[in-house]
């Protein structure tokens, strides 16, 4: 039986941050930080951390991880901190109105892809992401008999929430993540 790992990482550390300025008092609850892009700038996610949570001690179940995002500046090392923490980078230039591009569909490529090519029964995918975009990509995994789990910020898609396999709430592990 393997692990196999697929994170949003904009998607997790900037949810990440509205959590944390709702826990900071900075917003009243996680809705008013949404619509009023409330954010803790100060909050930060370990790459090593949110990796052993995900994937728990045993690394050797772990077929693959991959940390999707945007490509940083040239002098930016963050990328290279998630490759020593254990993940597979994989990065998108942004748009020309500077937007994240092209990060679900790649995740959802590369999980169906390892899904229907690499993986055997008794796999468990893991999607660190919230987004109800995975809804559709799910459904088709689950109902083809495998196991899907996601990790998230507790105000993920309710959806998304609903068709997983299973939900884990980071909520009460904002600090544990943390550097």
């Amino acid at each position: 039986m393997s692990d196999w790992i697929y994170v949003d990482n904009s998607n997790v550390y900037i949810e990440g941050q509205r959590v944390s300025a709702v826990r900071q008092q900075m917003a009243l609850d996680i809705y008013d930080a949404i619509q009023n892009r409330v954010l803790d700038l100060n909050y930060r996610i370990s790459f090593g951390k949110l990796y052993q949570f995900v994937a728990g001690t045993d690394r050797t179940r772990t077929s693959r991880a991959m940390l999707f995002g945007s490509r940083p500046p040239q002098n930016d090392e963050i990328w290279n901190l998630a490759r020593r923490a254990g993940f597979e980078v994989i990065t998108h230039d942004r748009n020309a109105s500077n937007k994240e591009k092209k990060i679900d569909t790649g995740i959802v490529a590369a999980l169906t892809r390892d899904a229907y090519r690499s993986a055997q029964q008794g796999d468990v995918f893991t999607l660190v992401a919230g987004d109800g975009d995975y809804v559709p990509a799910i459904e088709h995994l689950i109902s083809d008999g495998f196991e899907v789990d996601v990790v998230f910020w507790g105000h993920a898609s309710r959806e998304l929430r609903k068709v997983c396999s299973r939900f884990i709430d980071l909520d009460p592990h904002l600090d544990l993540l943390r550097p």
